[in-house]
């Protein structure tokens, strides 16, 4: 009997091919474990007792009991059952979170095999004193953001009982004729923006990217954050993003650079999920100001702007350039040399409830972004636990990633109270 073969999703298709030498297409999650279940007191893990409570919840999960067969310049994905003993592995110890940080950035510049299921789960001993560390990574192609969460909660159970939440995604307004043709337009406009918008003059955010990569991890308290951007008519993802524009003032200044009115800044959008397809979401551009001296002033720019613009990205769906994969090769090339956009922002809303791992608690939780183009800087955030958990990924060579995250990180606390 033949094995059954699925043609990639046109959006999935592209963001293979978005994964190439010094641009990695993995999204990356590391965490902390407390001692419980496999994890031993002293944060010693058991891997056959990893492994056997894994083997069950990696059957039920589809996207991750199949590899990529290839059939001229498309490929296929082939049922395969995953070999844990290969995905699921005991790494060498780290020097406490610094250690994790440095791990995770050398492995953001490492591929995944394609020769096996795009996926794996790295067990670090005793990353953060008796906690165990982990790290997985999954490629792009099988998921976005929001995929790769229903990814975890898929490996993970739920440490308290009840059903998994699927958080819902405002549904595109139902569009006339009149209405597609102008979408349409936006279309068109939004890929000549894309393909020959040079605003932004030369900058040390933009250009090649050295092989060095830093990656710091942050925290903040997201009840605090929320209760408090409610009462001024913002969103904890626009305090995200004015913690952005703090850091990206502070790296400009560090490195000699004046500091511009704005910075565009690109921002994944959540869309209503229709077909199999891993990846589906818009994308906003939102112009971070800079310039003013008043951080509050630049919250509430960034808030009006944004309400704006989320829905304009919802109401266009996937970029138009990233759709299928001729598209994606006319971006890899344009994306190298683009002026359009600064950095890369993304903010995923997690798990609901705690989690744990084969009966660790899962503690604590960081994304990483993927730089990709000529993009030298990436935050990534997700919440979780009642904590947002952030992570800044940068080209060290270039970036004053110090000077980044402690204006973030500062701008973030006075925020949130």
């Amino acid at each position: 009997m033949r094995p059954v073969r699925e043609p990639l999703a046109a959006a999935d298709e592209a963001n293979l091919i978005l994964d190439r030498d010094g641009q990695v297409n993995v999204f990356l999650a590391a965490g902390l474990l407390a001692p419980g279940g496999f994890v031993g007191a002293d944060g010693a893990p058991d891997m056959a007792e990893l492994r056997a409570s894994l083997r069950h919840r990696v059957s039920a999960a589809p996207e991750l009991c199949r590899s990529l067969s290839s059939r001229g310049r498309r490929h296929h994905w082939l049922a395969t059952t995953p070999d844990l003993e290969q995905h699921v592995r005991l790494v060498e110890r780290v020097d406490g979170l610094p250690g994790l940080e440095r791990m995770c950035a050398a492995l953001m510049n490492e591929p995944l095999s394609r020769e096996r299921p795009l996926w794996e789960l790295l067990v670090v001993p005793s990353a953060r004193e008796a906690e165990g560390g982990i790290v997985l990574r999954v490629h792009h192609a099988l998921a976005d953001g929001a995929a790769a969460v229903g990814i975890v909660q898929r490996l993970f159970e739920a440490a308290e009982p009840g059903p998994v939440v699927a958080h819902p995604v405002p549904a595109r307004s139902r569009r006339g004729a009149r209405s597609m043709l102008l979408g349409r337009g936006a279309g068109v406009h939004r890929v000549r923006e894309t393909l020959r918008r040079n605003d932004l003059a030369p900058t040390m955010l933009l250009g090649d990217r050295s092989p060095g990569r830093g990656l710091t991890f942050l925290s903040a308290d997201l009840d605090g954050l929320a209760g408090r951007m409610r009462l001024r008519g913002a969103t904890v993802n626009d305090a995200l993003l004015a913690g952005v524009a703090s850091g990206l003032r502070a790296a400009l200044s560090a490195a000699g650079e004046p500091i511009p009115d704005q910075l565009p800044v690109s921002v994944p959008v959540a869309l209503r999920r229709r077909g199999s397809a891993g990846n589906q979401v818009g994308v906003m551009l939102v112009r971070l100001p800079l310039a003013l001296a008043d951080p509050d002033e630049r919250l509430r720019l960034i808030a009006a702007r944004t309400r704006e613009d989320k829905r304009s990205a919802r109401e266009q769906g996937t970029l138009e350039l990233m759709r299928g994969p001729i598209g994606a090769r006319i971006m890899d090339r344009v994306a190298r040399r683009q002026r359009l956009v600064a950095a890369f922002v993304t903010n995923v809303r997690g798990p609901d409830t705690t989690l744990r791992l084969a009966g660790a608690p899962l503690v604590a939780l960081w994304p990483a972004a993927v730089l990709a183009g000529n993009v030298r800087l990436g935050v990534a955030a997700v919440s979780y636990g009642g904590t947002m958990w952030c992570c800044v990924h940068f080209d060290a060579a270039h970036v004053p990633g110090v000077a980044f995250t402690g204006a973030m990180n500062q701008e973030l606390v006075r925020l949130g109270g």
